[in-house]
């Protein structure tokens, strides 16, 4: 049986010291060789969320969450290198904003108007930021 070794960079122990009871931390794991560094090939967003990832208006780590009062319902995903949401309580990533809302949901439902991110904008303002930002 191989030995295995993880070694965490400083700013993945300051991450997660951060991290509350209820934070869902997600690593990536890379293979190296005895004490040679693997370097990772860079990770390009790509799906839905590219767009908006590329032009820097939302950015890989970024937490979204949606509250709906009436059916008391709510959720919270992470957004990924690659342009996904993980959802808290679901083991693989969600390609698209409403995919990863209808897992939450339970029915097709538009995400990108019911994710939020932390100062309140939905992913939907943020299309229509870099659709306005193109046009002039």
């Amino acid at each position: 049986m191989p030995t295995f070794s993880l070694h965490f960079g400083p700013e993945i122990i300051a991450h997660l010291t951060k991290a509350g009871p209820d934070d869902t931390v997600h690593l990536t794991l890379t293979l190296g060789r005895d004490d040679e560094s693997a370097e990772a090939a860079p990770v390009l967003p790509k799906g839905p969320l590219a767009k908006i990832m590329k032009a820097g208006l939302l950015e890989a780590g970024t937490v979204l969450t949606f509250h709906q009062p009436r059916a008391d319902r709510k959720g919270r995903a992470v957004v990924t290198a690659d342009g996904q949401l993980i959802v808290d309580g679901h083991s693989s990533p969600f390609p698209s904003p409403s995919k990863a809302a209808g897992a939450v949901t339970g029915n097709f439902i538009n995400g990108w108007t019911l994710w939020h991110l932390p100062d309140g904008r939905t992913l939907d303002e943020l299309r229509s930021a870099l659709e306005e930002h193109g046009k002039g």
